[in-house]
């Protein structure tokens, strides 16, 4: 199988984030997503952004047009959900964002009617039926097919980094996990889903979809869902790691920092030296670290086995890509990665919520709608208010 890698700007930035609907008085997800898409489709056909289903009636999908600037992308974003709203207002929806729902359960929730969600329940049963799971994805532009497999191996190292700093998923049916994303477990039980294969080059990957689709594992490389994966028919690194973010200020801290890694990786590239890379085994640990600890976890930062917590590795990575962020202008938004090590990343914000609610989850999806709304302005009133209970 030959699969073309497309023509793409180099470090260009796509942003796509999935929101949840929900009745805004009983938070309950609310299953409305394909008439609020039949009254947009016609609306916006010209815009630079879309808006699309998913697996769930409950979810719609807002993405990007192709950003020079990760603001450029985050403008693309706020104007698509500007428009849904025009939608969703008068239905009474509210819309909200997290890697999980913390009280739905998987049985009360429809299905998108199309053939491929379809066939996927069919083959994945239990596992399909409760991807009640949301995220982003953030694809970042590659001047290079050569470039792909060292770039994807070097952000694994940065994988439990995105995904603590994402963590927003630490209930699930109601309950208290345990864990500060669930979502990523969860997700990884599905067919081709999970940490990307460790592969060389192109070529090895051409030989992996031979594989897979000669066997009827999958149709074509659109289901290949690793964790960070190539998109060959954009020309494009996708991160999807990460849980889904609460706010628009943290989706634009994480697009800034895929897209100022990315290029580093890349100037490395082009200077001759050779990327960091992990033994797939520490990959796999740092994820379950990152997944059950969030910005708690220690991780393994290099071959020799060195750990760091997570929070202080990535402040030394965030002084090393400074200068990039600069050039990429994106020097503001990943500022917000500061933020978010200071103030919590969204799991920890929910956990404070549910505490100071004796575990009432309702409170906990209403602040989720009121994070979505107002932003970062609310959610420092928020952190201030539970610091002094």
């Amino acid at each position: 199988m030959t699969v073309p890698f497309a023509t793409s700007a180099r470090s260009s930035v796509g942003l796509e984030w999935e929101l949840m609907l929900a009745d805004g008085e009983t938070g309950d997800l609310a299953p409305r997503a394909p008439e609020v898409l039949a009254d947009l489709e016609e609306r916006t056909a010209l815009e630079r952004y879309t808006v699309t289903g998913e697996l769930l009636t409950n979810t719609v999908e807002v993405t990007s047009g192709i950003g020079d600037t990760v603001a450029a992308a985050v403008d693309d974003i706020a104007d698509a959900i500007a428009a849904v709203r025009t939608e969703t207002t008068p239905l009474g929806v509210e819309l909200l964002c997290a890697g999980s729902h913390p009280f739905a359960q998987w049985y009360d929730q429809q299905v998108t009617d199309k053939t491929r969600y379809h066939k996927l329940i069919e083959r994945t049963q239990w596992w399909g039926r409760n991807m009640m799971i949301w995220g982003i994805h953030v694809h970042v532009g590659v001047d290079d097919v050569n470039k792909v497999f060292p770039i994807i191996n070097a952000l694994a190292v940065y994988l439990p980094h995105l995904q603590a700093l994402s963590a927003s998923s630490p209930f699930w049916a109601g309950e208290r996990t345990g864990y500060a994303s669930n979502r990523s477990l969860v997700f990884q039980q599905l067919p081709t889903a999970g940490l990307p294969w460790p592969l060389e080059d192109w070529a090895q990957f051409e030989s992996y979809l031979d594989d897979l689709v000669g066997t009827g594992v999958m149709e074509d490389s659109t289901e290949v869902r690793w964790d960070i994966r190539p998109a060959p028919r954009w020309g494009t690194i996708e991160v999807r790691a990460c849980d889904g973010m609460s706010t628009l200020p943290e989706l634009a801290a994480i697009a800034a920092l895929v897209q100022v890694l990315v290029e580093h990786f890349s100037r490395e590239l082009d200077e001759g030296r050779a990327l960091p890379t992990l033994q797939p085994w520490f990959v796999r640990e740092n994820k379950w670290r990152a997944a059950r600890y969030g910005l708690d976890a220690r991780i393994i930062v290099d071959r020799a086995g060195t750990q760091m917590l997570v929070t202080e590795h990535l402040r030394e990575t965030l002084e090393r890509v400074a200068d990039i962020a600069v050039e990429l202008k994106c020097s503001r938004e990943l500022a917000g990665v500061e933020s978010i090590l200071t103030e919590g990343a969204s799991y920890a914000r929910q956990l404070r919520v549910a505490d100071a609610a004796d575990g009432d989850l309702r409170e906990v999806v209403q602040h989720l709608i009121r994070e979505f709304r107002l932003g970062p302005t609310l959610r420092d009133h928020l952190a201030q208010k539970y610091r002094e209970l």
